[in-house]
């Protein structure tokens, strides 16, 4: 996959929006508010590390997160969110297109699962 794919995918989950309000370099998606997947662009800002290959962090569940980093070396714990709930995906690492997509739709049901019942209804 490429970030444009990334970007394609989760958007065509259903009700999810983006925005850029960590930067330039930074797209979140949401589900009714909530982030489910964060999608870097390329460069951290002033003072911190570039990262070189395009990656996307990812809410799963902590024992989802361990298995998949001990799986997957393009798995990491999240550079900058809760290690034990976010890991970083560096989606061109070699990882099968049809997973990466699993794992975001994953992400997804996740936090969809944890909105209000009232909400959750409307995409059921």
């Amino acid at each position: 996959m490429n970030v444009e794919e990334v970007r394609d995918f989760a958007l065509s989950l259903p009700g999810v929006t983006e925005d850029q309000v960590f930067g330039d370099d930074v797209v979140n998606f949401r589900i009714e508010g909530k982030i489910f997947l964060c999608l870097w662009l390329g460069h951290y800002g002033p003072g911190r590390p570039r990262m070189e290959e395009p990656h996307f962090a990812l809410k799963l569940t902590p024992e989802r997160n361990t298995t998949l980093r001990m799986e997957y070396g393009g798995v990491q714990p999240a550079y900058h969110w809760n290690k034990k709930h976010w890991s970083d995906v560096y989606y061109e690492s070699g990882i099968a297109e049809e997973l990466l997509k699993d794992w975001m739709r994953e992400s997804y049901l996740l936090v969809l699962g944890h909105l209000p019942k009232a909400l959750r209804q409307k995409y059921q």
